[in-house]
């Protein structure tokens, strides 16, 4: 009984946090410390880690998996690069991406590096793609209505936004890692390739005319 509640104010508490942060207040004051939670409620209620059987064909070692995940990041990141230089000529897109960038350049990048990849991330990753992905298995037939079930409800988590660049990356990231979730069997894939695009997006943000500081 305790997960579904968990996974609902996840959902909800994502939601409010981005209303939140639409109105003015600190991302990273505000994301963090929340998916650090519920990642951590996660771990202690035991079923995060405790992966369902993989999805699809064989799986290799941890080694191997790790690889993949680190692979599907990079190649993630390199991606969304040439997905910005091209819908930075769609006007609502290049202004929000603009906006945001502009923010992120008087921010602290080794302050949003840590805070991201250390208490984001891993949360976000052990509530949807652990815990979420975990029960969903256990209540669908199939593991791939699961991965999708839960791929739908991170798009609707990040929706209050009203960011494109931020709904759009919950929609192919969180495709990306609901199927490395599903092929694997577990968070590490997922994780490696968040942490990967994640940091290579602050560290190395793609060039947006007009917002300082882009690597």
């Amino acid at each position: 009984m305790l997960v579904p509640i968990v996974l609902v104010l996840g959902l909800v508490g994502t939601m409010l946090a981005w209303r939140l942060i639409g109105r003015g207040r600190e991302v990273w004051r505000t994301l963090p410390p929340l998916l650090a939670l519920f990642g951590t409620a996660s771990i202690l209620l035991g079923r995060t880690l405790d992966a369902p059987a993989p999805g699809g064909a064989d799986v290799p070692g941890t080694g191997g998996i790790l690889a993949v995940g680190l692979a599907s990041g990079g190649l993630f990141y390199l991606a969304t690069r040439g997905f910005v230089a091209i819908a930075l000529h769609v006007p609502a897109f290049a202004r929000q991406t603009k906006k945001a960038y502009a923010e992120a350049a008087t921010a602290d990048v080794r302050r949003e590096l840590v805070l991201s990849l250390l208490l984001a991330v891993p949360g976000e990753e052990l509530l949807w793609r652990g815990l979420a992905y975990r029960w969903g298995a256990e209540q669908f037939a199939s593991l791939a209505v699961a991965a999708l079930v839960v791929w739908a409800c991170y798009v609707l988590a990040n929706l209050p936004s009203r960011s494109l660049p931020i709904i759009a990356g919950a929609v192919v990231g969180g495709a990306l890692w609901g199927g490395l979730a599903w092929w694997s069997g577990g968070v590490l894939a997922p994780l490696a390739s968040h942490i990967l695009w994640t940091g290579s997006m602050l560290a190395l943000p793609p060039r947006v005319a007009g917002a300082e500081g882009n690597g």
